[in-house]
């Protein structure tokens, strides 16, 4: 093993010495991993195939004494210091050029107590995990709706998806973590315990420190929910969507429905002729008593004429995969995202226009339907304030080939700004590509000015700053 020179939190580079690197391997449960051996390049390798970067090392996490070991490594020798959950995030913040990455995947665990109705996750876990292990006993946690995303970075950048409206954010359910701090301790953050840095973990990314594990209370659903998708001619999108907003005015808290428009893959239950032409697809999960449920379905799946309609009764751990085909790994993706408090004619009209617009075959509009219960929490009760949005669009641009990158990121872009006249200004963190950095502050709303509060406390040298940045009072303005 020789002296490394590794990227510093000064954007310059610190030699390591091999002695140095030997005693920190020696003190873990887990590995270092350096370029050249054979496992580093899978360890890199996240899902987002624009992010190709080569941290110096990278530190494979078999438990929190490994987190606390590494943290305080790199917090001695003013590293820059990337976390990898499940590598899922948009913008790439998973893995650093030159720094030191702790890799937490190693990290699965899931945990049940099925008559408290609690769980404990390690960071590592994927939504998969923790929606198998808590179905098997017929609870859920809210997450989100692909399977291969990571429970870390999902949680703490708020966490919505199939349930969010009757069960509130990921966050909202969090009851307890175990968080590694800036100077490499170990402590336990909850309503009584480090409460500002509890309040700022339920939606402040990863700005405050590395969780270790993470305690959730758990919902009775399962093992089926009514769910599926009706898939309509995409000339039909303005009419649709205006009676898709109708019909959610009124919707219980069990029925979640999302729209996506984009170019229809080789779906089996969809007719030839209409592969790869645009449609409109409605999205419904209903997690209640079907009977109850068999109404406001109803009224969505009435909406004009579909050309395919398949909502029925189904696992709930099938429809948290129904997406996962049209998110693998090792494409190229950019996204771009606003919240909305309405869907208005007008932000139907940017939306449909884009959709005629599309660069490639993979990318497309989504809305997210949100409120509910999530729409019920104070703004001030946790760092994730967009609790008055009820819509949710994330512009998903993908594509494969290097050099419709250009093509595809200006797509997006053209389509935020048209959108943003009608947006509440506010956006999901972890719906934010690298490049918007200079709209952190804008995304948190009132909470940002105590989120600065609480990184000044917990992380005052911003050792955690490979995410979307809430930079400490004295770095505000700095380059």
């Amino acid at each position: 093993m020789n002296d490394m020179s590794l990227t510093n939190l000064q954007a310059g580079t610190t030699m390591i010495s091999a002695a140095a690197i030997e005693a920190l391997a020696g003190r873990l449960r887990g590995r270092v991993l350096m370029p050249t051996d054979a496992a580093y390049d899978e360890a890199r390798t996240i899902w987002n195939a624009m992010i190709d970067r080569r941290p110096g090392l990278i530190v494979q996490c078999a438990g929190a004494a490994d987190v606390v070991n590494a943290v305080r490594f790199a917090a001695e020798n003013q590293l820059l210091v990337a976390m990898r959950g499940g590598g899922h995030n948009i913008a790439g913040n998973a893995v650093c050029d030159g720094g030191l990455m702790i890799d937490l995947t190693p990290m699965k665990s899931v945990r049940v107590d099925q008559t408290a109705k609690r769980a404990w996750v390690e960071p590592g876990a994927t939504l998969a995990d923790v929606d198998k292990e808590t179905q098997a006993f017929r609870l859920v946690l809210p997450t989100g709706i692909n399977s291969t995303t990571g429970i870390a970075g999902l949680t703490l950048g708020g966490g919505f998806g199939w349930t969010t409206r009757k069960f509130g954010l990921t966050v909202d359910n969090l009851l307890s973590v175990d968080v590694v701090t800036a100077n490499g301790e170990l402590v336990r953050a909850s309503p009584t315990e480090h409460r500002d840095l509890f309040w700022a973990l339920r939606g402040g990314g990863g700005n405050f420190g590395v969780v270790t594990a993470f305690e959730f209370a758990l919902n009775d659903l399962g093992p089926e929910v009514v769910a599926g998708l009706v898939v309509h001619l995409f000339a039909d999108a303005p009419s649709v969507l205006k009676q898709y907003r109708q019909a959610l005015e009124k919707a219980p808290d069990e029925l979640t429905c999302w729209a996506v428009m984009r170019q229809a893959p080789p779906l089996p239950f969809l007719p030839a002729e209409w592969h790869g032409k645009e449609i409109l697809l409605l999205a419904i999960c209903y997690c209640g008593d079907p009977e109850a449920g068999e109404k406001p379905t109803a009224e969505l799946r009435s909406i004009r004429e579909p050309i395919a309609d398949v909502v029925g009764p189904i696992p709930f751990v099938g429809w948290q995969q129904a997406f996962d085909p049209l998110l693998t790994p090792g494409a190229r993706n950019y996204w771009k995202s606003h919240d909305f408090t309405e869907l208005s004619d007008e932000t139907i009209g940017v939306l449909t226009d884009a959709v005629r617009q599309l660069p490639g075959p993979e990318c497309e509009i989504f809305i997210g339907h949100v409120g509910g219960a999530a729409g019920r929490v104070a703004v001030e009760e946790t760092a994730f304030p967009q609790r008055s949005s009820h819509f949710v669009m994330n512009v998903h641009a993908r594509w494969r080939d290097p050099a419709m990158d250009r093509t595809c990121i200006d797509w997006a872009r053209r389509l935020f700004e048209a959108a943003k006249p009608y947006a509440a200004g506010t956006a999901y963190i972890n719906f934010m590509p690298e490049d918007e950095i200079d709209r952190v502050e804008a995304a948190y709303g009132g909470n940002y000015r105590r989120l600065v509060e609480v990184k000044r406390r917990y992380d005052p040298l911003n050792l955690f700053r490979m995410n979307q940045n809430v930079r400490p009072i004295e770095e505000r303005g700095a380059a």
